[in-house]
């Protein structure tokens, strides 16, 4: 029997959206596991199968709401088409290549909400945006790094005060063991939020491929799919950007590790739950900083963390163009 070439393309897609996934995950490893390798509490090897283990079990703990924003808040399911949906994917997986190449820790969410805009305005022009949830993914590239150096930096003032009398070897042993703890919370945050923008892109696909009847939902298999995904994808890491965000930021001890990765989780964990999709990356990268700030304003290398926060601002608007270019170029291969 054949298989009607809708349904061909539509599992085509879907595979590139776990392909992109998968790219996610591997991007950003190092947001899961910078600061407990830097800090030499786990091996490399050991650190990415803890992460994957709590990047997967994430759905467990959280709802779809971030899904649901990046399903139908960022451009209108009215205008959502295969050739649609391949440019967005296409946008989000090439800009993520570059800046795996380079080192560079972007992030993969703005990179796809990037490629979505970028389709949809090639698509439909301006009437095709929602602009409210584009611009809520705004503010969050300011919110959640600032919201991560506050609280971070708050966590280690306040830790420093508890545990001042103790030898500095014994605060030492303390934090690397509950390091473990904030490692796996922010790992669950990252799978959290992070998997969930794969699943609103599938989930549209979806809605758009039934005629735009019924409710839009999240299957469960999707969801599974998506952590799936993730979860293997942080199992290969990404040590070049592991390497930066672990040690070229600043230097990290297993207790400044802990302050890290614990702000950054109680970022994460307020954004998921208000179905924001925020980047993972800039919330742990915005942490370090708190952290090493902290310390002393010198412990921050300020030039390393510049052109981070260059890679940021032009993330959206390079893969919303790569995007925009790659629905241009592709009207033959779709109907």
């Amino acid at each position: 029997m054949d298989i009607p070439s809708a349904t061909l393309m539509l599992w085509f897609l879907i595979a590139v959206a776990l392909a992109f996934d998968f790219l996610n995950g591997l991007h950003d490893a190092a947001n899961s596991i910078a600061t407990i390798v830097s800090t030499r509490v786990l091996k490399p090897r050991y650190a990415v199968m803890w992460a994957a283990l709590f990047n997967f079990i994430a759905f467990l703990f959280f709802g779809v709401h971030v899904a649901h924003t990046v399903g139908s808040g960022i451009v209108s399911v009215q205008i959502v088409t295969d050739r649609v949906i391949f440019a967005a994917l296409s946008g989000a997986i090439v800009w993520n290549v570059i800046t795996w190449m380079a080192g560079i820790p972007s992030s993969s969410s703005h990179a796809l909400v990037g490629g979505l805009v970028g389709a949809g305005l090639a698509k439909a022009g301006l009437s095709a945006i929602v602009w409210s949830g584009v611009s809520q993914t705004a503010a969050g590239i300011v919110a959640s790094p600032l919201l991560g150096f506050i609280l971070a930096l708050l966590l280690v003032l306040a830790v420093s005060w508890l545990f001042v009398k103790m030898r500095p070897a014994a605060v030492d042993r303390v934090f690397r063991s509950a390091q473990f703890v904030s490692a796996s919370l922010y790992s669950l945050g990252h799978g959290g939020n992070d998997a969930q923008k794969t699943m609103g892109v599938i989930a549209v696909l979806l809605f758009a491929h039934s005629g735009g009847k019924g409710a839009f939902n999240i299957p469960m298999w999707v969801v599974l799919s998506c952590q799936a995904a993730m979860a293997l994808g942080t199992l290969f890491g990404g040590w070049r950007i592991v390497h930066t965000m672990g040690s070229k930021i600043t230097r990290l001890s297993p207790m400044q590790g802990f302050c890290a990765e614990t702000g950054g989780a109680i970022t994460l964990f307020a954004a998921t739950y208000l179905g924001v999709p925020v980047s993972t990356t800039h919330t742990i990268t915005g942490a370090i900083v708190g952290v090493g700030a902290a310390r002393r304003t010198t412990a921050v290398r300020w030039g390393v963390a510049r052109r981070i926060v260059v890679a940021w601002v032009i993330t959206m608007p390079m893969a919303g163009l790569i995007g925009a270019v790659a629905f241009a170029l592709t009207g033959r291969w779709f109907h």
